[in-house]
């Protein structure tokens, strides 16, 4: 069963790396599918966080997952590319409400469900709350792959 991980992956943290790891301990591959997301602007080069996601995949030794890049509804890029369940990812309940809505609409559409994983002792992490540490000039090395923070350092010079 193939199942298809999205996000903006904007930077991609531990937090995104643990619910890799337990998805691809459940489904025989993932995607791990770097979109756009409209109501975030994108503050990295895509390719260059793809390469990054793609050396932690390599260390990790995670075998069953590829990333890739798209445009558009992420339900037709996960039909297209043969996905049958949608990844997701829950820090807490207001996570839950929010993923619920897209859940039943992407179900409604396209006839995918959506499976869960908890994010555990690392519901606190966001890509957001690191930006904002990152932005501030803060060492955010523990909250990000190595290979991330290579990507993320490399990019204020």
């Amino acid at each position: 069963m193939i199942g298809f991980y999205a996000g903006s992956f904007d930077p991609f943290t531990n937090g995104h790396l643990s619910i890799v790891k337990k998805s691809t301990s459940c489904f025989d591959k993932v995607i791990i599918g770097i979109g756009k997301n409209a109501e975030k602007k994108s503050r990295f080069d895509k390719q260059k966080m793809k390469k990054a996601i793609e050396i932690v995949l390599k260390e990790e030794k995670i075998e069953n997952a590829e990333v890739i890049i798209y445009d558009g509804l992420t339900s037709k890029e996960a039909k297209a590319r043969g996905a049958e369940i949608l990844i997701r990812g829950l820090r807490n309940g207001t996570d839950y409400q929010y993923e619920e809505t897209i859940a039943e609409i992407n179900d409604q559409y396209s006839g995918l469900d959506t499976c869960y994983f908890r994010a555990g002792n690392l519901g606190y992490l966001s890509s957001s709350m690191v930006m904002e540490l990152y932005v501030a000039g803060e060492d955010i090395t523990k909250f990000v792959p190595k290979a991330v923070a290579e990507v993320l350092k490399n990019s204020k010079k």
